[in-house]
């Protein structure tokens, strides 16, 4: 079970990450609050929220709280919650054709679907020791070990089984806007899936109805009848909606119900899983970034617990919605699919689409639209394009070394990559701002994310030394201020992964506060507390051998969106803005500190 850490341990934690990021008047002030919370009303609090969680043991204590927080937000989810992961190309060419890929990830989609729900999906376990227990034999004995004791089995080598309760909404769900909170619907009964391709929506079976798999030659036709659909688009299409602001969504909604809609909305929800068909191809990185984070808006269904696209070249990517579930639960599909559609892909480019009548099994849906959903799909395209607009994406890739260095040097890469951060910021700003790093509990049953905090006093002087008296410092001394970087980063990285991060317990007992019509105590009303929680850059990393690049928006306005990765022997960095704060220029600081924090490294002298 996910623990709740002690009160003193979340104040303490909580002071070091507003040290860096404020003066030592405005720290005294934030000190005195959090001492007089931690005292008065905030051990109230930490008791029932301790009490409760002791009454729940079927759940975490940031369960209810965190689907709220996702499922009250009233933003779009388009930019502001939906993250993409884009797919590597199939190391055979010829594969990455539009219909052949298409076919080949949507049965690979299935088969793991089924394999899920029959329960033979193998467990997701966090091996620490792998060599002890990533092995066969392992695997054979402790399957017959009845499951209330197999996880002791792991536990004694090292393997940490980790929840996943979020996989069930991968499939046949999607997040249903209403007034003031969303609803999560999911109808594991239904056998068909959704196909989007300029605007125009179709749907076919892929399920028979004695629950096996449609023959891949006969998925293959559909697609193919779909892409050879001319078919203009709509003149209101109705993917707009899902990218609006969610009460204005649900009034529409409503009206679309109304107007006689009811059937086909239904089988959008229910829909295996949403998958988007674009007619052009990728010019480049960039390119792909903007196509798989939001594209034009009319071709996706941001609703959906997933969208899988598939552009005109057959590059793919997978949008994700973000109440239902977090990072892991979809790397691990994505993980699988990718490994299985192309090392036992289901049809080759030569196979040919079964001869069935598609015109008969694809039915496309049609939308009744009265003037006010026409009039609401403008609107809805207008301010969509304006937030698009606004958006800069830029990346980088830094060639001149990677993980296999930092390790070799005794640093650990992630904290050398949110150092390069912190120094790249000061660099272009000339300050330390509230950062945010995410992390997994999921080694914790029903457990979320957690808050890294990776500006520290530590990253503040590190950046100082680099940034401003680079001339005062040796390169020994700038060496060690890298080091205690990384054991500091390196620490916080491990209270988080146990759930003894301070992030979720300070939201899980204001959460509480408010629901009991405490009133907000003063603590939570501290400007230092705002602005802790303004998170101006947001980041993110998540390392696989079937993910080419990932990306997310800005988390606030003035904020970067920074997703990352560190390879064997280079670095990865892709980066979302808004016109307050230049991408590009931040990256071009990140190359600059990735550099000197290298060099450094390799004992040699920099210059600013």
């Amino acid at each position: 079970r996910l623990p709740v850490p002690k009160l003193e341990d979340t104040i303490r934690r909580y002071l070091n990450a507003q040290k860096p990021l404020l003066n030592d008047d405005q720290f005294r002030k934030t000190e005195e609050l959090a001492h007089g919370f931690e005292k008065g009303i905030g051990k109230e609090l930490h008791e029932r929220l301790v009490a409760q969680d002791n009454q729940n043991k079927h759940t975490s204590y940031i369960t209810g709280p965190w689907f709220d927080m996702y499922l009250k937000a009233r933003e779009p989810v388009v930019l502001n919650f939906n993250a993409f992961m884009s797919f590597n190309p199939d190391p055979k060419s010829e594969y990455n054709d539009q219909l052949v890929r298409a076919t080949n990830m949507t049965v690979s989609a299935i088969r793991f679907m089924k394999t899920f729900r029959d329960g033979y999906l193998e467990p997701e376990v966090f091996h620490l020791n792998p060599e002890k227990s990533d092995t066969e034999i392992f695997k054979k004995i402790i399957r017959f070990v009845p499951s209330s004791l197999s996880w002791f089995g792991a536990y004694m080598v090292n393997a940490y089984p980790l929840d996943m309760s979020q996989y069930f909404r991968l499939f046949n769900s999607t997040r249903v806007p209403k007034l003031n909170r969303d609803e999560l619907y999911t109808d594991e009964k239904a056998k068909h899936l959704l196909v989007l391709r300029n605007g125009n929506f179709y749907i076919f079976d892929v399920i028979d109805r004695d629950g096996n798999m449609l023959k891949p030659s006969e998925i293959q036709a559909h697609f193919k009848y779909i892409l050879s659909d001319n078919s203009p688009a709509p003149a209101f299409p109705l993917g707009y909606l899902s990218s609006e602001n969610r009460d204005t969504w649900a009034l529409l909604r409503k009206n679309l119900l109304d107007n006689g809609n009811e059937e086909a909305l239904q089988k959008v929800d229910s829909a295996l899983f949403c998958l988007s068909l674009d007619d052009f191809p990728i010019k480049d990185f960039v390119h792909l970034s903007h196509t798989m984070l939001h594209g034009d808006g009319a071709n996706r269904w941001y609703d959906k617990s997933f969208n899988l696209i598939i552009t005109k070249d057959g590059t793919a990517g997978i949008n994700f919605e973000h109440s239902w579930g977090d990072g892991v639960a979809v790397l691990r599909f994505q993980n699988e699919v990718f490994k299985d559609s192309t090392k036992a892909p289901a049809i080759s480019p030569q196979s040919q689409p079964a001869s069935v009548d598609s015109s008969r099994a694809v039915q496309k849906l049609d939308f009744k639209l009265n003037d006010a959903l026409k009039a609401g799909i403008t609107k809805a395209k207008q301010k969509f394009d304006a937030s698009v607009e606004a958006l800069s994406l830029n990346l980088i890739q830094f060639h001149e070394g990677g993980k296999d260095l930092l390790k070799q040097k005794k640093v650990s890469p992630d904290a050398v990559a949110q150092l390069a951060f912190q120094m790249a910021f000061f660099r272009q700003y000339n300050q330390t701002v509230a950062t945010y790093e995410s992390c997994s509990t999921a080694a914790f049953k029903h457990g979320r994310t957690e808050t890294i905090r990776p500006a520290s006093i530590h990253t503040k002087k590190c950046s100082e030394a680099f940034v401003r008296d680079l001339s005062k410092h040796s390169t020994e001394e700038l060496q060690k201020l890298i080091v205690e970087c990384s054991k500091y980063h390196g620490r916080l990285t491990k209270e988080a992964a146990m759930g003894q991060g301070f992030d979720r317990h300070l939201f899980g007992l204001r959460y509480l506060a408010l629901s009991r019509g405490i009133a907000l105590p003063d603590f939570y009303q501290d400007q230092a507390y705002a602005q802790l929680n303004h998170n101006i850059i947001s980041t993110s990393t998540l390392m696989s051998p079937a993910v080419q690049l990932g990306g997310f928006g800005p988390v606030v306005s003035d904020g970067l969106g920074v997703g990352y990765q560190v390879h064997d022997d280079w670095v990865g960095c892709n980066v979302s803005s808004y016109p307050t704060r230049n991408g590009k220029e931040f990256l071009q600081c990140v190359h600059k500190s990735l550099e000197d924090i290298f060099n450094v490294l390799k004992g040699k002298k920099i210059s600013s």
